[in-house]
């Protein structure tokens, strides 16, 4: 790869502690027996002092009583001795747990106009191809941890490993070794398994590639395999005409799983009957039209709600301008609403040609631009900043905008010098952002576009994995401080190659083209660390000679042992 842009306590004495009470308690009984005993023989002046003794010895119960409770309440009300330290909550240890990232379905072409919101689906084109690529990364010893790739069902389409398989490492290696699967073929959701190791999370990752050079759904879609939630964000749906959108929910847990469906559109949020208590069986997938819950939307976010099992959400999104097709991509989750958005793998075409191209009718939606979605009751005062090569590029219509709260706001990003861009939004409230990426500049040609959603911030050990084919490249965004790559190469052999460092320079974007082969051998991925200041990462796909255009976010990396506190109470 090169560069290609920039206790215990004293024992008690005699006559204390319980031998000492319990003598006194049988002594005190016989003076009593021998009291009453007596008294029973008296006369009345005899009995009426003994009422008057127990009277009396009532009132000084009482008083001693009293007496007492001063003496706690005065104990209570007393300052803390100055040594006092208050009590922390201990913390436990929570067992690292697996990977269970699900993998979408190919791309499906919707067969005429559905009634409702379920889908029917027409025969796929000739010339499309679906493959997911996956890589799995051992400890220092070479131990790999048991990994399979299978069909949501169970059915195994490619073990990685058994739990765990150990191998040798080449000599003068650091002993860590790859199991990769390359391309594998699929027709459904699959589902990448990685056991913990050595009560680590694995280092782990899978993404899905979709290809067609041919039929209404030409162009190119890829999405990195995901882990299930209960809570997911997704940005850049399209409902108006000649736009289709597909929201497919899979529930890859053995727990039914329930789930809400909130939308948000140009004018507020919508009310859509069917859009809540959608049920999703364990080990099955729901596909929804979204043009059933929301027709003729021109942005779209859903926010996703599922209570019982997590679940995995990605939207089949394509584009058709009369017989043209307009591309086709796989809209997955960004991260969660925050005052602060980050997106990078943006690619933007010359301005005047993509001026040109979205003022004609129908190709409004064929440019760069950025969608904020604001959840929340308030307006958000959003700042918008594009980060290319060269530095901060400042936008033709200014770089603050107001999004009106409940709706979707879109921001054009185009009229900056054509490049890889990185861009950031930060409000004063919290929002959700999604970046588009478009390929193609003539009207008559087909067209593609991808949706780059919101990303965490890089840290260390984040499998990569690529698809075979096409130009290939790792793009980085800095943001107000130099940050430094470390990447290193993974090959088809299971092999990880001398790793390579990118330093970034605050404010900037580095885009790093993907070798081909190492050493005889295809690469079909990248460990990546970060270090220094808060990077950015994705990955932008294309093909030469065609406008397919496809980009994802990099994958949170590996976690190691998680402690939480625990606290006791009722």
């Amino acid at each position: 790869m090169h560069e290609e842009e920039n206790d215990g306590g004293a024992p008690a004495k005699q006559g204390s502690g319980a031998a000492a009470r319990a003598k006194g308690r049988s002594a005190a009984g016989r003076s009593a027996s021998r009291t009453s005993a007596s008294g029973s023989r008296s006369g009345g002046a005899t009995r009426i002092a003994g009422r008057r003794g127990v009277v009396a010895g009532v009132l000084s119960g009482a008083v001693i009583l009293a007496a007492g409770g001063g003496v706690v309440a005065g104990a209570t009300l007393a300052p803390k001795p100055s040594t006092a330290k208050p009590l922390v909550a201990a913390e436990a240890a929570v067992p690292a747990g697996s990977v269970q990232d699900v993998c979408p379905a190919p791309a499906r072409l919707l067969e005429g106009t559905p009634v409702g919101t379920d889908p029917q689906f027409s025969p796929e084109s000739a010339t499309a191809k679906s493959a997911v690529s996956a890589a799995v990364i051992s400890s220092a010893g070479g131990s790999l941890p048991g990994s399979v790739l299978s069909t949501l069902k169970g059915s195994e389409l490619q073990r990685i490993a058994k739990e765990p398989a150990s191998a040798t490492a080449p000599a003068g290696s650091s002993g860590v070794l790859a199991g990769v699967v390359e391309g594998q073929a699929v027709d459904d959701v699959s589902m990448l398994s990685a056991d913990a190791l050595a009560n680590r999370q694995p280092a782990a990752a899978a993404l899905m590639a979709y290809t067609a050079t041919d039929g209404d759904l030409q162009g190119s879609a890829a999405a990195v395999c995901q882990t299930p939630s209960n809570d997911l964000w997704l940005s850049g749906a399209n409902t108006a005409v000649g736009r289709s959108s597909v929201i497919h929910l899979t529930n890859a847990s053995t727990t039914p799983a329930t789930v809400n469906l909130e939308l948000y559109g140009k004018a507020g949020q919508i009310k859509a009957s069917g859009s809540r208590g959608l049920l999703v069986g364990p080990k099955s997938t729901r596909s929804i039209v979204l043009a059933g819950l929301a027709p003729g939307e021109e942005r779209l976010s859903v926010h996703v709600r599922s209570s019982g099992g997590p679940v995995s959400a990605f939207i089949q999104q394509s584009v058709l301008r009369g017989l043209t097709s307009g591309g086709v991509d796989f809209i997955a989750p960004g991260t969660s609403a925050a005052p602060s958005q980050v997106m990078t793998g943006i690619d933007i075409q010359d301005a005047g040609d993509v001026k040109s191209l979205t003022g004609e009718s129908g190709f409004d939606d064929a440019g760069p631009s950025l969608q904020i979605t604001v959840p929340g009751p308030s307006d958000a005062v959003v700042e918008v900043k594009l980060f290319g090569r060269a530095g901060q590029q400042a936008l033709p219509r200014g770089g603050v905008v107001t999004a009106k709260a409940g709706t979707v706001t879109e921001v054009p990003l185009a009229g900056v010098p054509a490049g890889k861009y990185t861009v950031s939004a930060t409000s004063d409230v919290s929002i959700v952002a999604a970046a588009r990426v478009s390929r193609g500049l003539k009207a008559s040609q087909s067209l593609d576009f991808a949706w780059s959603p919101a990303s965490a911030q890089l840290g260390s050990q984040h499998v990569v994995p690529l698809p075979q084919g096409g130009e290939r490249e790792l793009v980085f965004g800095a943001l107000d401080d130099r940050a430094t790559i470390s990447y290193t190469p993974i090959t088809a052999d299971g092999k990880l190659r001398a790793a390579a460092t990118a330093d970034i320079a605050a404010g900037t974007t580095t885009s790093l083209k993907a070798a081909d082969e190492i050493g005889n051998s295809a690469v079909v991925g990248y460990l990546v660390s970060a270090s220094g200041g808060a990077a950015y990462g994705a990955v932008l796909m294309e093909r030469e000679g065609r406008n397919d255009v496809s980009t994802v976010a990099i994958a949170p990396g590996a976690e190691g042992q998680e402690k939480v506190p625990v606290t006791l109470g009722y």
